[in-house]
This record gives C-alpha cells, sequence and structure tokens, in this order.
C-alpha cells in the first residue's frame, strides 16, 4: 500500500499583504500553488494633499485575488499611518534628522497593526512581497542583491519573524517577472511603484516643501566661512552632493559634500573631503535596538543607508553602542543594520554619532545624545 505525503502547509492560513504589484502577487500566487489557505490582504492608505494611488492597487489587488479564487479583505491604516508614521517623521526630519520612513512604517503598520489584524482574523502566518528571507525567527537579505530589502526590516521583533514568510525573497527581480506571466497575473506588467511607500509619486524632497515652514539658509565651509546657500537644512542629508549651491562655482570647483547640519541656526556645513580626515573610526550610539536573536561572535558588518556600502563593525555595551572601522559623516535618525554573512541581525536609530581620531583601549563607554552635529574625540 503507498501512503501520500500529506502537505504540510494545508490548512494554514495565510494573509499576504496585497498591494496590487508584481511582487505581492506572485508571493500569493506561491503560496497558494504550495498548498496554504491564502487570504489576499490589502492596506489602504490616503493622506490628504498627496497623489493617493489606493483606489488604483485595490482595484488591481482585487483582480489578482480574482485571479488566483482567493478570499479578499481590506483593511484601512490610514489614520494610524499619518500619526505613527508620517507625523513622526516630519517631526524628525524638522529637527534636523534624517528618519528613515519605510522601516518605521514596517515597525508599526504592516508588521505592526497590519500584522495583529492578520493574527485577529484568524492567520497563521503573514505573507509580503519584500526581497528578504526569514527562517526560524531569523531575518537574512534577499538573494537579489539590487532588490534587497532586509536593511527596512531591521526593527521587526523576531517572535513576529517566526510567523511571516516573505515567498520571493529567494528569487531575483527577472525571476519574479517572468512568474508573474507564467501565472496569468492580470498585473504581470505593471512597472515598479516609485516615489514614497503609500504616498504616490513624490520624492522626499517634494514631501519636505509641503510639509515644512523651509528658509533658506548659509553654506558653510569647514572654517566656518559662508560660501553658498541652501533651500533649508532638513533638505540635506549627510554625505549628499546637492541640495545647495556654491558661491564661486568655477568649472574646475570639486564636488563638496554636506558633513554637518545645525538645526538651531540653518545651517550646513559643507567640504572637498566625503570622508573625514585624521580620523580613524566611527562610534555610534543607538536608540531603540532591535536585535533579532543574539548578537554572533565574529566580524560584523553595517550599512547606514539603503544599498549603502557595508562597513566592518563591533558591537559593545550590550548592543546600544557600534563602532564602525571607518570614519563616516553618519546621518543621526537613520536606521544602522548589522550584517554577520547574509544574516541581518538587526538595529537601531542613530542617536549620536563620534568620530574616533584613536582605538579606545577599553570598551566604548555609551555615548548620550549631545547633538545633531557629528563630533569630533581624540
Amino acid at each position: 500500500m503507498f501512503w501520500r505525503k500529506e502537505n504540510p502547509h494545508k490548512g494554514k492560513k495565510v494573509f499576504v499583504g496585497l498591494s496590487g504589484g508584481v511582487d505581492s502577487g506572485v508571493s500569493a500566487a506561491l503560496l497558494k500553488q504550495e498548498g496554504y489557505d491564502v487570504v489576499g490582504a490589502f492596506i489602504r492608505i490616503a493622506l490628504p494633499g498627496y497623489p493617493c494611488s489606493a483606489g488604483e492597487d485595490k482595484v488591481d489587488a482585487m483582480r489578482v485575488a480574482a485571479h488566483l479564487r482567493i478570499p479578499f479583505v481590506e483593511i484601512d491604516l490610514s489614520e494610524a499611518y499619518q500619526k505613527r508614521v508620517f507625523d513622526i517623521s516630519m517631526r524628525e526630519f524638522e529637527r534636523g534628522a534624517t528618519p528613515n520612513p519605510d522601516a518605521l512604517c514596517n515597525r508599526e503598520i504592516k508588521f505592526g497593526l497590519f500584522y495583529e489584524w492578520c493574527m485577529e482574523q484568524g492567520a497563521d502566518f503573514v505573507a509580503t512581497g519584500h526581497y528578504a528571507q526569514a527562517k526560524d525567527g531569523l531575518l537574512f537579505a534577499g538573494k537579489d542583491t539590487n532588490k534587497d530589502q532586509s536593511y527596512f526590516l531591521w526593527a521587526v521583533p523576531r517572535e513576529k519573524l517566526s510567523n511571516v514568510i516573505f515567498p520571493i525573497g529567494h528569487l531575483e527581480k527577472p525571476q519574479v517577472r517572468r512568474l508573474s506571466k507564467k501565472f496569468g497575473l492580470p498585473n504581470f506588467d505593471r512597472p515598479d511603484s516609485q516615489g514614497l511607500c503609500f504616498l504616490g509619486d513624490v520624492t522626499i524632497s517634494d514631501m519636505l516643501h509641503q510639509e515644512l515652514s523651509l528658509i533658506p539658509g548659509d553654506v558653510l565651509n569647514e572654517a566656518g566661512e559662508v560660501i553658498g546657500r541652501h533651500e533649508g537644512a532638513p533638505t540635506c542629508t549627510l554625505g549628499q552632493r546637492h541640495g545647495f549651491t556654491l558661491f564661486d562655482q568655477a568649472p574646475d570647483t570639486k564636488p563638496h559634500y554636506v558633513i554637518a547640519k545645525d538645526a538651531e541656526f540653518n545651517t550646513i556645513t559643507v567640504s572637498e573631503h566625503k570622508f573625514p580626515q585624521e580620523s580613524v573610526g566611527t562610534e555610534i550610539s543607538l536608540a531603540d535596538a532591535n536585535w533579532i536573536g543574539t548578537i554572533p561572535e565574529g566580524p560584523l558588518a553595517a550599512r547606514y543607508r539603503y544599498r549603502g556600502a557595508l562597513i566592518s563593525a563591533m558591537v559593545h555595551a550590550e548592543g546600544t553602542t557600534v563602532i564602525l572601522k571607518e570614519a563616516q559623516y553618519v546621518p543621526l535618525g537613520q536606521s544602522l543594520v548589522l550584517y554577520q554573512h547574509e544574516r541581518c541581525i538587526g538595529g537601531g536609530i542613530i542617536g549620536s554619532a563620534t568620530l574616533l581620531q584613536s582605538w579606545p583601549s577599553s570598551s566604548p563607554k555609551q555615548m548620550a545624545p549631545q547633538s545633531l552635529s557629528m563630533r569630533r574625540s581624540s
């Protein structure tokens, strides 16, 4: 007698966040193919004054659900997004920091209120179309290095990751495109979304000009001399080489980079040097740190912007202080995310940063935030 091996996924209910895009549609199709009981769930978020695409997105999400013959449900989290993501981000920008709204949205909305709502509706798992991988409650980078989104997921707690599935995390984008056509999804040729998550086709600069009372201010050199003008300090991020004008813009003028911001006096400081000179490293104090599992022994790497270069790093002081083994002008308020090989071990929000002129002889002290400018320490 032959026994058919029972599908381990049979009867397991998974709510898939259907955005109307290709990635989430393929995620739902793959999960249904694997035998899960799939429900398509749409998060509606619409904020006044922004080119909301929620209506069009919902139609595409419903078409995908209908094609796959799965139930479709909807939850409106507009008010929560306004309070927990948008307003907080605006306050951070206004004080001169550089927040990460996408990481905040993942923590508060997608894997916060949405996750909890799905569980209340009877879900065993929650799935999204992120390019990342979750295994045994740990987080790993997506296979597609050009699309990897683990950087934005550092704040998701391990206990939630245990019930999260990223169905396309092991795939590369061209494979996902081909699968969308193979599954016959009605949105297979929909282009990737541009602009800001949930806000439509707008840039950070567009949003800041709309929300904040920006005042033009002075651009200073490292000696404190006025050498140009900018549109408003909140629009400038450390490390960028645009968003300001220099008075003496000769053809042979070298690129200048923002190395400091002063929100109180509405000034930015620029330098021809993208990285600090005569410094050996950077000591960073983290706020709201979240470690996904234990911090492993051995070499670690960190990045403080999406797709930024990985920098050799070490963690001290029970996970509240990180040493970058390179001198960097680090934007405060941004996410610092740490990795060991393919595993994302978590991270935190950059509360303060100190440039080191020499390596400390003992474990570095926890640095209390004192300024929105980079401090130099000898």
